[in-house]
């Protein structure tokens, strides 16, 4: 039967294209909707009332958070490759199982980055600036395990960037009133599922001295995963207010909330297979809001 999934895509990809594809996680594009979904919503909240959001910058976005995640997963594995080896979930990894080389990952990882910074160019001058500043989050996010419990609170200022991002390739510079807010709810709403990622490998972490709010929190995981939906969905409203939106939009925010409690609620943080499949439920939680946010403008 024929299928359409980014993972068989990469399957029926040319055999010595595959790594790369691998490398840059095409084959799981679940990471690359958490990048671009913040991105969406800025944009949305910056189309003027009535009008949908721009298609033009959507689509230039869209192909800027595939370009970046890959970059930001060859970073990654670049540094990680010793510690990939000694867990089971990324023993497979292309540069942990000698499937390509550093160099080549290396080469690689400057054709991305420079083909994402032919994307960026075709911002305003603002935007570039703002999004050029982001690459050192990019660089040094994959040490923070190394150093501290919260490595998910840097890939929480990484991953949002295109929360403020978004707006200024619209307006040409950033309202702070809104955009502090959304960038503040994308945060917390990353360390909400990459909390939940970051279970899925806490035995393998103890053992090699990697750090994780998943070990940070241990049992008291859906207490913090809490507090942190609590603080998203009021610096959603914060947004809301500050932009004027309508019912549409809070009501969306309403179902996020609900989803949120619902995935805390059943989550079991000791089995791997259900920490995946929660962490990959946060992809509605991101439509849901872009929905809200354009339903709201109309």
């Amino acid at each position: 039967p024929l299928s359409f999934s980014a993972a068989e895509l990469v399957r029926a990809a040319p055999g010595r294209l595959q790594p790369y594809l691998r490398l840059m996680r095409l084959h799981q594009p679940a990471g690359t909707w958490l990048l671009y979904l913040p991105c969406s919503w800025s944009i949305g909240l910056a189309a003027e009332p009535g009008c949908l959001p721009d298609w033009r910058t959507l689509s230039l976005f869209g192909v800027g958070a595939v370009l970046m995640r890959g970059a930001g997963c060859t970073v990654n594995d670049m540094w990680d490759r010793d510690y990939d080896k000694q867990v089971a979930r990324t023993a497979s990894r292309p540069l942990a199982a000698g499937d390509i080389s550093t160099f080549q990952s290396f080469v690689f990882l400057g054709g991305q980055l420079s083909l994402a910074l032919c994307v960026l160019l075709c911002l305003n001058y603002y935007s570039i600036v703002l999004g050029a500043a982001s690459l050192s989050l990019v660089i040094t996010y994959p040490l923070m395990k190394r150093i501290t419990y919260w490595p998910q609170l840097v890939l929480g200022l990484t991953f949002n960037w295109g929360a403020l991002l978004g707006w200024s390739a619209i307006r040409g510079s950033c309202e702070w009133s809104v955009c502090l807010p959304l960038y503040l709810a994308g945060v917390m709403w990353t360390l909400v599922y990459d909390t939940i990622y970051a279970h899925q490998d806490k035995r393998d972490d103890i053992i090699i001295g990697v750090k994780s709010t998943a070990l940070q929190f241990k049992e008291d995981t859906k207490q913090w995963l809490s507090g942190f939906s609590l603080a998203m969905l009021l610096s959603l409203c914060v947004v809301g207010v500050n932009c004027n939106q309508t019912f549409p939009y809070y009501s969306a925010v309403a179902a996020i909330g609900a989803h949120l409690a619902h995935q805390i609620y059943t989550l079991d943080i000791d089995k791997p297979e259900d920490c995946w499949k929660k962490f990959v439920s946060n992809r509605t939680v991101g439509v849901l809001l872009f929905i809200g946010i354009v339903l709201g403008n109309l």
